[in-house]
C-alpha cells in the first residue's frame, strides 16, 4: 500500500486564518500545505493514534512513535503478556506489535479525516527498527521519522515507496552533510530534517556524551545556517526544509527559528499534556508539573544521553548508579522481545544504563509515578500545569504575545 492523496491539500478556513494572524511561513511537505508544527514521537505508547491523529486533523503532523505499541490493545496484550521466555514470546511480541502499528495508523487517520499529515517516529536504536518502517509504509503512513542513530539505509527500506516522506532526527550540521551525501548516493535525498537540540529536548538526546549536551555546534543559530549553507551549496536548499526540535514553547519561539531559516518547529512535552495524549492522567500530571530543575540528565540503556524527570524511582536509580554498573553482566532480556538492538541492561555495558527502558517506560504510560521513566524538555510549558487539548495548544502557538497560563493551586 502506497501512502494515499490527502485531500484538500492545503490550509482553509480556521487554520488559514490563525496561521496568516500569526505571521509564521506555513510547512510545505510532501505536497501537503501545513501549520509549521510537528508533534514529537513519544514512546512507550505516549503518541499513538488519539494523539496523532488529533494534531493531523489540526492541520499539523501528528507521529506514532512506533516502540511496543501492543499496550494499547488489550487483546495484544492477552495474547503476549504473560509467555514464558523464549523465542516463541520474542516472535509473538514482535508480531504484536507490528499489527499494532498498523492499527494505530489506520485508526489516526480516522481521527484526523484526512487532514494535516501523519508520521510515524522509529528509532534506528531498536530491535525492530527495519520491521516497522516496512510495516508502517504498508500500512499507508505519509512519513518516516527516524532519530537514535543515522538512518542511513531509510532509502533502502522505503525503496518501494516513493511518495513516502522520510525524515531522518539530526543535531549538528556533520550530521546532515553526512547523511544527504549518502542519501545521495541511493538516488534518495530527505524529505525533511528535523534538527533537534539535545541541550533542549527530552527523551533520547544527539549527543555522545552527557558533557557534550553544552557544545556550540548544537545551537539552533549554528546548526541551521550551517547546515543550509551545505544543502545551498549542493543545490537542493528548497528540497529539504528543516524542522527545529528541543524547547520550542511558544510562537515567539517559532518565528526565531524561522528567522534563522527553519521551515517548521517540532514540540514533544507541550504535545504530551494534552487531553488526547494516549498516555494515563498520571503522567500528564507529572510532566505538566515538573520544573527544569527536576529534570536530570542519564546515560541511557542505549548508551545514549537521556532527560526525564527526577521522580522517586529516577533518584533511587542514579544513587545506586555507580554499584550497578560495577556489577554489569550479560543477562536475559526480561521482556523477552530485545526491543533494543544493543541494550545497557542485556549486554552488560559498563557506562551504559543499568535499567529495563520498556519496564520503565509502560510504568510511566501506565501512570505508575513510584516507577515510571518520565521524559521531558526544558522550558515552562504553554498552559503552566493545566491540561488543555490540542486545538487550544495550536491557537496558542499560532498567537504571538501570549500571556503565560497561570499555574492551577497546588
Amino acid at each position: 500500500m502506497t501512502a494515499p492523496v490527502l485531500d484538500p491539500p492545503v490550509l482553509e478556513g480556521r487554520l488559514a486564518t490563525l496561521l496568516a494572524r500569526s505571521g509564521l511561513a506555513p510547512l510545505r511537505l510532501a505536497g501537503r500545505t501545513l501549520l509549521p508544527l510537528v508533534q514529537g514521537g513519544m514512546g512507550v505508547g505516549v503518541s499513538a493514534h488519539r494523539l496523532a491523529g488529533a494534531v493531523a486533523a489540526e492541520g499539523g503532523v501528528g507521529t506514532i512513535s512506533s516502540v511496543d505499541l501492543r499496550h494499547h490493545h488489550p487483546d495484544l496484550m492477552e495474547r503476549t503478556g504473560k509467555l514464558p521466555p523464549g523465542d516463541a514470546a520474542k516472535q509473538a511480541i514482535d508480531a504484536a506489535n507490528l499489527e499494532a502499528i498498523t492499527r494505530e495508523i489506520a485508526a489516526a487517520r480516522e481521527v484526523s479525516g484526512g487532514r494535516g499529515l501523519l508520521a510515524i517516529n522509529v528509532m534506528r536504536a531498536v530491535n525492530a527498527y527495519a520491521a516497522s518502517v516496512k510495516q508502517a509504509l504498508e500500512a499507508g503512513i505519509d512519513a518516516v521519522v527516524v532519530g537514535a542513530g543515522l538512518p542511513l539505509d531509510l532509502p533502502d527500506l522505503a525503496q518501494d515507496h516513493p511518495r513516502a516522506a522520510l525524515v531522518p532526527i539530526l543535531s549538528d550540521a556533520r550530521g546532515v552533510q553526512l547523511v544527504v551525501k549518502k542519501w545521495e548516493r541511493k538516488k534518495r535525498l530527505p524529505d525533511a530534517i528535523v534538527i533537534e537540540h539535545p541541550r533542549l529536548a527530552g527523551g533520547h538526546l544527539g549527543a555522545a556524551r552527557i558533557a557534550d549536551l553544552n557544545d556550540p555546534r548544537f545551537e539552533f543559530e549554528n546548526v541551521i545556517p550551517q547546515s543550509l549553507a551545505f544543502l545551498r551549496a549542493a543545490g537542493i536548499e528548497r528540497e529539504i526544509p528543516l524542522i527545529a526540535a528541543g524547547g520550542i514553547r511558544s510562537c515567539e519561539d517559532i518565528a526565531r527559528v524561522q528567522s534563522l531559516g527553519a521551515a517548521a518547529a517540532q514540540l514533544g512535552t507541550p504535545f504530551a499534556v494534552t487531553q488526547e495524549c494516549d498516555a494515563h492522567p498520571e503522567f500528564k500530571r507529572v510532566l505538566a508539573e515538573a520544573r527544569d530543575d527536576e529534570m536530570v540528565e542519564l546515560t541511557s540503556v542505549a548508551g545514549l544521553p537521556a532527560r526525564a524527570v527526577a521522580t522517586r524511582w529516577m533518584r533511587s536509580y542514579l544513587r545506586m548508579d555507580e554499584k550497578l554498573q560495577s556489577v554489569a553482566r550479560k543477562r536475559a532480556c526480561m521482556m523477552s522481545f530485545d526491543c533494543l538492538a544493543q541494550c545497557g541492561l542485556r549486554d552488560g555495558t559498563p557506562g551504559w544504563g543499568q535499567f529495563c527502558i520498556d519496564h520503565q517506560l509502560v510504568a510511566a504510560l501506565q501512570g505508575n509515578v513510584k516507577m515510571g521513566l518520565f521524559f521531558r524538555g526544558v522550558g515552562a510549558l504553554p498552559f503552566g500545569n493545566q491540561i488543555r487539548s490540542v486545538r487550544e495548544l495550536i491557537e496558542r502557538l499560532l498567537t504571538p504575545n501570549s500571556t503565560p497560563a497561570a499555574p492551577l493551586p497546588a
